[in-house]
């Protein structure tokens, strides 16, 4: 596991031992076993996002802080310029740059999501999460796959979708993609 993901496995380790909250509870928060919770915790494996937000919303703090280690702190705007988002790569596949970081009780998480691209027959990884998610497409073509239905995007397309439904998603025609995605 990299470094970035072992931080966060601390991250969520700490926050549920200052809280007092058993690995059970937290499991059941996430809805997923709590091997698996633990196995988040410990940085055995990759996080999703999805873990992270149901985290963030049953502790009462902000995601961004769990991904990236700082609270946040300004109320009237949040400017972020060309490149300089707060970036994550939770693995080779996937780099997440936060668009808002450092806004408080933001009502979405704006990220801009890089996706390398993996072999054509290599599975997607579907996941779930609370809520909705927007995503547009700004460099490449995305293959999205959601509730087992796969929809192809290129760029300039958009989608809007319930996150509770399992989604992933993969770079097309051994190319990267860039794409706008707002956490809901």
């Amino acid at each position: 596991m990299n470094e970035q993901i072992r931080e966060i496995a601390k991250r969520l380790f700490g926050l549920r031992d200052a809280l007092g909250i058993e690995p059970a509870e937290m499991a059941t928060a996430c809805n997923i076993s709590e091997e698996e919770y633990l196995d988040y915790e410990s940085g055995k494996l990759d996080i999703p996002v999805a873990v992270l937000q149901a985290v963030s919303k049953h502790c009462g703090t902000e995601m961004t802080a769990l991904l990236f280690g700082e609270e946040p702190t300004v109320t009237s705007y949040s400017l972020t310029r060309a490149g300089l988002g707060t970036v994550m790569e939770r693995s080779k596949a996937y780099k997440y740059q936060s668009l808002a970081a450092g806004f408080v009780h933001r009502k979405g998480d704006p990220f801009i999501v890089t996706v390398e691209p993996k072999p054509e027959d290599e599975p997607i990884h579907l996941n779930t999460h609370e809520g909705q998610e927007f995503n547009y497409v700004l460099e490449g073509t995305l293959l999205l796959s959601i509730n087992g239905k796969e929809l192809v995007l290129n760029e300039g397309d958009s989608i809007y979708f319930d996150s509770s439904k399992k989604h992933g998603m993969k770079a097309l025609n051994e190319k990267k993609v860039r794409f706008l995605a707002i956490i809901l």
